[in-house]
């Protein structure tokens, strides 16, 4: 897929998941979730070859722009969505699968000091709530959902749901809409 294939395929993923989206160029326009991966993709290659210093500075200015810090070694699927996005940190030996959605204030970070894996991995269709912090060399399976400020510092099976600090893990039921699950005042913290 070429890059406008990309970009089509982000913006229609943002008005898929925000429903407050009212148009596809607003969104490519106003949208700073889709400013910051749209950069993270250019400064992820250049870091690839190698040109660490020149991805390092592009990823700070785009913190810098659009609230958003996502460092250049991270690696991000297709489909990614930040919504709202300001205070939003993705480490960098941090793995994201396709079709995740983040919303304000989530860390994706580290708890070890030695080289090597030290941020999460979230699979496919992750839903992260606002100011949640997913911390360590953790897997999130996929289609789990982590609640507004849960504090994850262990491996979460597939279709899980997490609350709490630390948050534990439930299986989803069957049917359960990862929208409405976000927005249940029972997973607040």
């Amino acid at each position: 897929m070429g890059t406008w294939g990309r970009i089509r395929e982000d913006v229609a993923a943002a008005r898929l998941r925000d429903p407050a989206a009212r148009g596809s160029f607003e969104i490519a326009l106003l949208y700073p979730g889709l400013h910051a991966i749209w950069a993270h993709r250019v400064w992820h290659a250049l870091w690839r070859r190698r040109l660490r210093l020149l991805a390092r500075a592009g990823s700070q200015l785009t913190r810098w722009l659009t609230g958003i810090e996502i460092h250049p070694g991270a690696t991000i699927g297709r489909r990614f969505f930040i919504d709202h996005g300001m205070g939003v940190v993705i480490g960098e030996t941090a793995e994201v699968g396709d079709d995740v959605m983040l919303y304000h204030g989530v860390t994706l970070g580290g708890r070890q000091r030695e080289g090597g894996k030290r941020h999460p991995t979230l699979g496919d269709g992750v839903a992260v709530g606002a100011g949640a912090k997913v911390l360590g060399a953790i897997t999130i399976g996929a289609g789990s959902v982590i609640g507004a400020n849960a504090v994850v510092t262990k491996d979460a099976p597939a279709d899980s749901i997490l609350v709490g600090i630390p948050a534990k893990p439930r299986p989803r039921v069957p049917g359960e809409d990862t929208r409405s699950l976000l927005a249940a005042p029972e997973y607040y913290i």
